[in-house]
């Protein structure tokens, strides 16, 4: 069975890591690296350098998880066609 874990190397500040991180998580790194027009690097330097305790694996989950908390909501789609009046 293979393990739901994917470890990927990545440069904080210079220095190469291993970081083992859920697929989902990789995903919601991507997605939030993207839209701060950053690369997955520089986030997770920005992460490492902001936490407070722990490894650097739950500072990401921790910080992935509070992203998508804290998004405002996607607008509503409204599912009702009305006629023009």
């Amino acid at each position: 069975m293979k393990s739901p874990v994917v470890k990927r190397s990545i440069v904080i500040a210079g220095h190469k890591t291993s970081v083992s991180l859920e697929e989902a998580f990789w995903n919601g790194m991507k997605e939030i690296s993207a839209r701060r027009h950053m690369t997955l690097s520089e986030l997770v330097g920005e992460i490492d350098s902001n936490r407070q305790q722990g490894n650097l694996s739950s500072a990401i989950r921790l910080f992935v998880l509070d992203y998508f908390r804290n998004r405002p909501p996607a607008p509503a789609v409204n599912a009702e066609i009305r006629p023009l009046a």
